[in-house]
């Protein structure tokens, strides 16, 4: 199995483990390191909606709470042919995203389409910390 096939059965594995009870829509996400390492997350909704924590969300808050802070590969599975992350997940990914990053957007049946970070999010917002966080 290749680590792309292994990314998406972990996806696929935690969408089923998603709170959904408002949306019925089940989503999945799983990250890879640069280092092999697998994170996932599901989506957990909230009746105050805002509430709701994304799939992408719950995956890069687990990989940061182990330590890790790059992303190299993605996969994202949801109940529809084409669910890419929304955009603050984009965001969120970009925050984390190696040189390389790519994110492959799946259905039950498998990966319908890859793209890279610019795809995904053209323009992304970015800081420079290194200036924002002097100490002068």
């Amino acid at each position: 199995m290749s680590d792309l096939d292994k990314l998406f059965e972990a996806a696929r594995a935690v969408r089923e483990k998603a709170y959904a009870p408002y949306s019925n829509f089940l989503v999945g996400a799983a990250l890879r390191t640069p280092d092999g390492s697998v994170f996932t997350g599901c989506n957990v909704e909230n009746a105050s909606y805002p509430v709701s924590v994304c799939a992408e969300g719950g995956a890069v808050g687990a990989m940061i709470a182990a330590g890790y802070r790059e992303i190299a590969e993605a996969v994202v599975i949801g109940d529809a042919a084409l669910c890419t992350p929304c955009g603050m997940c984009r965001q969120r990914l970009k925050e984390f995203a190696t040189d390389d990053l790519i994110v492959h957007v799946a259905d039950l049946n498998g990966i319908r389409r890859s793209f890279t970070m610019d795809e995904l999010l053209p323009a992304a917002f970015e800081l420079d910390y290194t200036t924002n966080n002097r100490k002068d």
